[in-house]
């Protein structure tokens, strides 16, 4: 499944935006009955393209009231030193999100803990010691302007009919 169609973008959306709906709710939204939608949102998880459901948390309610943004260089970039990284970064709860960049730096990472001394913890018991690591600086979240976990699904497909239907939503 490789092409997407406007239902397709619809039902994306209507997920995105809600997954605890009924499919009928699905269906409706997306102008499908309801056997099709049902198995166009079961083709889409066996591709791969629905990589599962899940709640959002408030962070901050939850006692992770500190954001950081870390740019990370590592000393070499062979293969293994940079897997070994990556499968550390991996198995290390505090760091919700890595990106391998180009630039300055080697990784942004998006660290959450509780505090300003949690996170001098984090660089010293943890960032520090993985392995590779050579240089980190950090950046500490003043306000998140915006966190969204929404993908553009109309812009990826193309699709202004979609946009315009979402938009009238």
């Amino acid at each position: 499944m490789s092409d997407l169609d406007r239902h397709d973008v619809l039902l994306l959306a209507e997920l995105q935006r809600d997954a605890r709906q009924t499919v009928q709710q699905l269906a409706s939204a997306a102008g499908l009955s309801s056997t099709p939608c049902w198995k166009r949102v079961k083709e889409m998880e066996a591709a791969g393209i629905i990589r599962g459901y899940t709640a959002l948390v408030d962070r901050e309610k939850v006692g992770l009231a500190l954001c950081v943004l870390a740019e990370v260089n590592l000393t070499r970039h062979n293969e293994d030193d940079v897997r070994r990284f990556e499968q550390a970064v991996a198995a290390e709860p505090s760091i919700v999100s890595c990106y391998a960049t180009t630039g300055q730096a080697d990784y942004v990472i998006k660290v959450l803990v509780p505090d300003i001394k949690r996170y001098e913890s984090f660089l010293h018991e943890t960032l520090f010691r993985l392995p590779g690591v050579t240089h980190v600086r950090s950046s500490v979240v003043l306000k998140e302007v915006k966190s969204e976990t929404r993908l553009p699904l109309e812009a990826a497909a193309g699709l202004k009919e979609a946009t315009r239907r979402l938009r009238a939503r």
